[in-house]
């Protein structure tokens, strides 16, 4: 069953790390065991990976000083077979996501600071580029903010703009796609962050209504009201850890139920809890995970699955469903400069 197959990816030799390409394991739904079998992709750097919203195709960019997008079919084993392989049309593609209707790919430029975007046709095979928008201007970190450095492209799940964060310049742009060119049509004005943040993702509320941005470069999480014409209003922020040293946010995401908010803090190694009972994200429990670069992590049920890049592992902990908080559970599952577990 595909549902119980997980694809992992990572950094390759290609970009500094210790992998061959995409992992695939078998998940069991029961315990929550990982059981890798081996690499079934063997691509550079496949940094981060996104599945078609109807199609059994998966979509990983490879983060190279030529982008690119490379797709694969998807057997039913969790093989995977080499579909296209496109360009960026800008550096170090670090993100990428699906338009809901299946129709277009968007891909975050990270050493670009644009965003690309690819049509996708009736199979899910992208072609070559229909838009690429790049981003202007500085933040106040001479060495992470010397230009734009877009870090996540975020569609609305419904009629809303896509949301592209940008770390180099502390902004969200906001975009309409005009499905029938390909081509992005800006709204203005862009969402400015708080001067040195550091943007880097973004998690969606379930009910539309809410999102949260971790800034990796102060260290906070941003909390915004979204309305239905698609503008963001700043409600607030929080320290993202509640540990001393070096913390270095990484991946947000909110819980299924809508109740807890996740927060990767690379550094200190932990996960932070967050409940959403107020106007503001409050923090309930910081978990360690077993390493100190926790790169990236998703929930699976009652599994939270969180791969450490420079611990060559994927930690398994079950989440309490009443307090929110995840518990490790059995041995860290092996797998080489991990940076995004998909399942």
């Amino acid at each position: 069953m595909t549902s119980e197959i997980v694809h992992i990816g990572g950094y390759t030799a290609a970009g500094g790390g210790r992998g061959d390409g995409i992992v695939a394991a078998r998940r069991d739904p029961a315990s929550g065991a990982l059981t890798p079998f081996g690499t079934v992709a063997v691509t550079d750097s496949p940094s981060f990976l996104v599945r078609h919203p109807a199609l059994p195709v998966l979509y990983a960019v490879n983060e190279l000083a030529e982008g690119q997008v490379s797709a694969f079919g998807v057997g039913e084993r969790g093989e995977l077979t080499p579909l296209a392989v496109r360009s960026t049309g800008g550096a170090e593609p670090c993100h990428l996501a699906v338009a809901p209707d299946g129709g277009h790919l968007f891909v975050a430029n990270y050493g670009g600071g644009s965003v690309a975007v690819l049509p996708l046709d009736g199979r899910g095979v992208p072609g070559e580029r229909s838009d690429l928008v790049g981003h202007e201007g500085h933040g106040p970190d001479p060495e992470r903010q010397e230009k734009a450095h877009c870090h996540m492209v975020s569609p609305d799940p419904g009629a809303g703009p896509l949301l592209a964060v940008d770390l180099g310049t502390d902004s969200i742009y906001r975009y309409d796609l005009d499905a029938a060119s390909g081509r992005l049509v800006p709204r203005a004005p862009r969402v400015r962050t708080a001067a040195g943040a550091g943007p880097r993702h973004l998690a969606r509320h379930p009910d539309g209504r809410r999102c949260w941005v971790a800034g990796e470069l102060d260290a906070t999480v941003t909390a915004y009201e979204l309305t239905a014409e698609g503008a963001l209003h700043q409600r607030g922020r929080v320290d993202a850890s509640g540990r001393a040293g070096h913390v270095q946010p990484s991946e947000i995401t909110v819980g299924s139920d809508g109740r807890f908010l996740y927060v990767g803090n690379r550094g200190v190694g932990t996960v932070a809890v967050f409940a959403l009972d107020a106007e503001l994200p409050r923090l309930v429990a910081e978990v360690e995970t077993g390493g100190e670069w926790p790169r990236h992590f998703v929930p699976v049920g009652e599994h939270l699955y969180v791969a450490d890049e420079r611990a060559d592992m994927v930690r398994v902990f079950r989440v309490d469903p009443g307090s929110g908080v995840p518990e490790p559970v059995g041995e860290p599952v092996e797998v080489p400069s991990p940076t995004c577990v998909l399942p």
